[in-house]
């Protein structure tokens, strides 16, 4: 039995033609939102519209030559970048290649509707294609405060992301072809019944439905998810921005595709990982009694979740050790503590 295809309210647009566009204050805000021609002027989407030769020479001009990872998958798979029946095998091949030769090997099946898939992952934009940035492809050119921003680029025929989440606010710019984003708000986590936590097709946890044809029975509550998602769909010089944590499933609906991201984090750089908490989590608290999980579920929403300044307010300065705000030197500090409290 399968569901009918996914429908959901559109993601909120602007026209970047319209006013000034500030992505921090957009993330703040808390939701997805379209930029209608962010990108509309950059070099790279201007060579696109000549074709995708055009746009392959034209990134290809600013290609040095270091190899990368391409992912190829059968065409039988339909473009969907995920595992094999057992859930610990990826169902794609992974091999570094000389991206010249790989997007030939693109370009060579356009057009085929039996071509195998074809998928460059995020990449780093500098490391690979220096001076394309700067070439006026970059937000920056628009607003200097985006300047400094990590850039990766996504290439590949018509290939699917599976619902997953980052840990980094995003910009995502379609320079190339069109695509389609499907995103959820974080709290939806369990209704998109999410993968293992490695292996991962792409580094991070992604949902296990298949949004083509979603299977009620092995996955009910994915109904949920769709009642709270939303859809945006993107024209080469369009971009969406959306939160940290937001899930997003990402179909590539064109022969050829290309895609730059804009990452940022406004938490500060001495800040550890919380995948490394929820790790440990999953080591010291879950498998604890249900009663003594709820108390510690208190704890937590005491110093960790709740206002940052509560735990520390009632304690004179200098008893507040690691109850007071962080800094570089202290958050060391901490952290070797916790090394210390973990190899004993």
């Amino acid at each position: 039995m399968t569901a009918p295809p996914i429908t959901a309210a559109r993601v909120r647009e602007i026209d970047a033609g319209q006013a000034r566009i500030d992505p921090h204050a957009l993330v703040l805000a808390g939701e997805p939102v379209v930029v209608r021609g962010l990108c509309r002027d950059w070099p790279l989407v201007a060579a696109g519209r000549d074709g995708a030769q055009a746009a392959a020479d034209y990134l290809l001009s600013f290609y040095n030559g270091r190899p990368a990872v391409g992912y190829t998958a059968p065409a039988e798979l339909g473009g969907r970048y995920f595992y094999d029946e057992s859930l610990t095998r990826l169902n794609f091949e992974a091999q570094r290649v000389s991206l010249s030769e790989y997007l030939g090997r693109m370009l060579a099946h356009l057009g085929d509707a039996d071509a195998p898939s074809f998928y460059v992952g995020s990449t780093d934009l500098d490391q690979y294609f220096p001076g394309l940035a700067d070439a006026g492809n970059d937000l920056a050119t628009a607003d200097p405060a985006l300047a400094n921003l990590l850039r990766s680029i996504w290439i590949g025929n018509r290939t699917t992301a599976s619902a997953h989440y980052d840990m980094s606010n995003n910009i995502a710019c379609v320079a190339v072809g069109a695509r389609r984003f499907t995103l959820f708000p974080p709290d939806q986590i369990a209704n998109l019944y999410p993968g293992p936590l490695e292996p991962t097709p792409g580094g991070q946890v992604v949902s296990l439905v298949d949004f083509r044809a979603p299977d009620p029975d092995r996955f009910p509550d994915f109904a949920k998810a769709v009642a709270a998602a939303r859809v945006a769909e993107l024209e080469a010089g369009d971009a969406v921005i959306y939160p940290a944590l937001w899930w997003h499933h990402v179909e590539a609906l064109s022969d050829f595709n290309m895609m730059i991201n804009f990452w940022w984090n406004d938490a500060p750089p001495f800040l550890d990982s919380p995948m490394n908490t929820l790790l440990h989590a999953l080591l010291s608290l879950r498998d604890r009694p249900a009663a003594e999980k709820a108390a510690w579920s208190a704890m937590f929403d005491y110093y960790v979740f709740g206002p940052a300044g509560r735990p520390a307010a009632h304690l004179p300065d200098a008893a507040q050790g690691a109850l007071a705000p962080l800094d570089a030197m202290s958050a060391r500090r901490l952290r070797a503590q916790l090394l210390q409290r973990i190899n004993r």
